[in-house]
């Protein structure tokens, strides 16, 4: 029998895999045939994400020059580079322009039938679109990958999981509140994919409790608004009349920040400075372990502050009262306590310094006496986040994005390390597009918005769901629908993916999170006793080797792409290797 590799998952991350299979077959796999089988219910390329069946309405959350399924020589990686155009080069757009998602599938699309034609003579690909059940067979020898539908198996010599993002059973919490609501007659809405939701349950001009303020809640403000015929003039909404009102909380109370409405010039940080391979091997060769935010955190900090304080001190000269040289040689040295003190004798003006707690959590410690109050609060808030991050006075707020991507890219070798840090990542360098936080101000004018605050707590009593929030002291809001805006959270027990599940009933080893753990060298699954599964690979956001995303930005280093490489080259030895010894 030929060769056989399967592919389950093709969207984002299954096309990249694919590519980094053709772009390294020449060399390690020239002259022998090979069948992949691409398995997926939905199409290949853009996957469930980012089909192109969905509303127009919806956008990327990234310019379109910052998007890119081709690597560069940025990449850390064995196999040979293959670059192709961004988003904006294919299409033909402007590259600050934040495109639907539409025109992102049909490029996803484009790359893989560019990949496809790409691959050897010899090596074929086959798309089956339909669900993997569950994969079967012996450590040493072929396995067997069962679909939805089809009564025998493929036969594969490699298998891979590129699932990316998953659909979760409901946790004990959202148990209760399901519950609750079918007893009571209330409508509940639990963490989905708010593209594939049904939001036709939620009535016009009724409240509804909104808990999440992140990406997800943009699509379902977007879909309960402008999808339901209401339109943006300038900087005022004119409501259709058939919105519901949105009440929004969450546990920062505040939106992600904003994107930079400006370009980088000039001289970029120099990183990784104080969080590199260095500083990760020494952490991995650790006996005991490592805490993240004892002995993890401290390093990202610092390594943020250099990016920021670079950026001030050689961009802006004149608002610092030391020269860079002179700063640098002192907080290389300087523990935090030592940083704050120089940061304060060398840079006079508060908003010049960088204070991640603040980022983090601005609404700490903010009290307000009434919810009108906190609209206008919320709304001044938005406004001034919205200023800065447009204001090239305040690049080093780019240089820290920056940061951001290197500190990722290295912490990615670190496996789990909590989801803490991935909502931190998210709420600094993963915010919406400006324009939708200027439609936000413009919900929030017209009263189809209204803002709940920090640390929104949810209650179901009385017969219906009951949102309250510290920001507002005695103050809480009643509603007959609660809507959770935000992702599944899927564990390998509480994934929906039934191939998930069984892969770790059959012996695979997970993480206290609940993500699959593989080998970080090459995307192996890991069993129990930690051994490496010969023919089993994972990667993506199921497992912990994580990455920032299937596609990234161009000449950042893209870790997937470093992932993604290191797979194909492993697949592909191994392939080799298997029909040289069955030649022999």
């Amino acid at each position: 029998m030929r060769p056989s590799l399967v592919i389950v998952g093709a969207g984002p991350r299954g096309t990249g895999l694919l590519e980094r299979i053709a772009a390294n077959a020449p060399g390690l796999y020239a002259g022998q045939g090979l069948d992949i089988h691409l398995v997926d219910p939905y199409p290949p390329g853009a996957g469930r994400v980012w089909r192109e069946t969905q509303s127009p309405l919806l956008w990327m959350n990234s310019h379109a020059e910052d998007v890119t399924l081709f690597t560069d020589d940025t990449v850390n990686m064995a196999g040979p580079v293959r670059e192709g155009p961004t988003l904006h080069e294919w299409a033909a757009v402007d590259g600050r322009a934040f495109t639907g998602r539409r025109l992102q599938g049909a490029y996803l699309r484009w790359v893989y039938d560019r990949t496809v034609a790409a691959l050897p003579p010899g090596i074929s690909v086959q798309h089956h679109p339909r669900r993997a059940l569950r994969v079967s067979g012996p450590r040493e020898g072929r396995q067997q990958v069962w679909l939805e539908g089809r009564p025998r198996p493929l036969p594969a010599d490699l298998v891979v999981l590129t699932l990316g993002h998953l659909d979760a059973e409901l946790d004990a919490e959202q148990r209760r509140l399901a519950d609750y609501a079918r007893t009571h007659g209330l409508v509940h809405l639990p963490p989905d994919f708010t593209a594939d939701s049904d939001l036709s349950a939620l009535e016009a001009g009724e409240p509804v409790l909104v808990r999440g303020f992140g990406l997800a809640f943009v699509d379902l403000m977007v879909l309960l608004t402008e999808g339901r015929g209401g339109r943006h003039e300038g900087d005022t909404y004119v409501p259709s009349g058939r919105e519901p009102v949105l009440y929004v909380g969450s546990r920062r109370g505040v939106p992600y920040h904003s994107k930079t409405g400006y370009d980088w010039t000039g001289e970029r940080p120099p990183l990784p400075r104080f969080l590199g391979p260095a500083e990760i091997d020494e952490l991995l060769a650790r006996p005991g372990g490592f805490d993240f935010r004892r002995d993890v955190w401290p390093l990202v900090e610092k390594e943020l502050g250099f990016a920021h304080y670079h950026r001030l001190f050689t961009a802006h000269p004149g608002r610092t009262a030391l020269p860079w040289a002179d700063f640098e040689a002192k907080y290389a040295v300087a523990d935090a306590a030592e940083r704050a003190a120089l940061v304060a004798s060398a840079v006079s003006d508060p908003a010049d310094r960088l204070d991640l707690a603040a980022l983090d959590r601005p609404l700490d410690g903010v009290r307000y006496a009434d919810p009108e109050g906190l609209q206008q609060g919320l709304r001044d808030y938005i406004e001034r986040d919205l200023t800065r991050r447009h204001d090239p006075r305040h690049s080093p707020d780019l240089a820290v994005f920056l940061a951001l991507l290197s500190v990722y890219g290295q912490l990615v070798r670190l496996g789990d390390i909590g989801g803490w840090w991935h909502g931190f990542f998210s709420c600094l360098a993963s915010g919406p597009p400006g324009p939708r936080l200027r439609q936000m101000l413009a919900l929030s004018r017209a009263g189809v918005l209204r803002f709940v605050g920090a640390d929104m707590a949810v209650t179901a009593e009385g017969g219906v769901f009951r949102a309250s929030s510290p920001t507002v002291p005695g103050f809480h809001v009643e509603a007959r629908a609660l809507v959770e805006a935000r992702l599944p959270q899927p564990t390998v027990e509480r994934a929906r993916d039934p191939l998930l599940r069984e892969l770790y009933a059959d012996g695979a080893a997970a993480t206290p999170d609940g993500l699959l753990a593989v080998d970080p060298a090459d995307g192996r699954v890991l069993d129990r006793a930690g051994r490496p599964h010969p023919r089993r690979f994972a990667l993506g956001p199921h497992t912990d080797a994580r990455g920032s995303g299937a596609f990234t930005r161009p000449r950042t280093g893209g870790p997937a792409f470093r992932q993604n490489d290191a797979t194909a080259r492993a697949a592909l030895s191994f392939l080799a290797e298997q029909t040289g010894r069955a030649a022999a």
